[in-house]
């Protein structure tokens, strides 16, 4: 992961602030371990707590942990050191992971979410309908949606039109 093409934010979750990265290459987030071992645990030390977890989730085989990479964050002293880093999927495993009383909410939120996804893949209209509300809620204008919807309908295209001429490596989708 180059972090020069990252973007971080903070989050707050419980009034605890969560050290995000958007990775714009890969475009998803990464959350620092750390963090979310600290406020799901109700850890002074979310190190600790997860150098421990890591261990154990090692021993288990659990592949979670392999799935972890390090990205420099600011720390608590104004400090860059590098933390481990999950993608939501990863985050969600170890939140599973993690006995306490403060994982059940976000466990409940995540069964919600499944049940949504699930839905859509039975009609795919709620998925199109979730995207424009979200674009509506994060302030964007109708002219903007309907630009943006047509812009990802003909990258679709596009790539399919590309795999179709046998294009199928990430380095070949980035010449063309």
């Amino acid at each position: 992961m180059d972090q020069d093409k990252m973007h971080l934010i903070n989050k707050i979750f419980n009034n605890e602030t969560i050290r995000t990265v958007w990775d714009k290459e890969q475009e998803k987030y990464f959350i620092s371990v750390v963090d979310i071992v600290r406020v799901i645990s109700e850890s002074k030390d979310g190190r600790k707590y997860w150098n421990k977890l890591k261990q154990r989730l090692t021993e288990e085989g659990n592949e979670t942990v392999t799935k972890c990479h390090q990205l420099k964050f600011k720390a608590q002293d104004g400090k860059y050191r590098l933390t481990d880093v999950v993608d939501i999927e990863g985050m969600f495993r170890i939140i599973e992971s993690i006995p306490s009383k403060n994982a059940e909410p976000i466990k409940q939120w995540l069964a919600k979410l499944g049940s949504e996804r699930i839905d859509e893949v039975f009609d795919p209209s709620i998925s199109a309908q979730r995207s424009i509300d979200l674009y509506r809620t994060k302030g964007f204008d109708e002219e903007w949606i309907t630009k943006r919807l047509k812009g990802i309908q003909d990258r679709h295209k596009l790539t399919d039109v590309w795999k179709e001429g046998g294009i199928t490596e990430h380095k070949e989708y980035a010449i063309l």
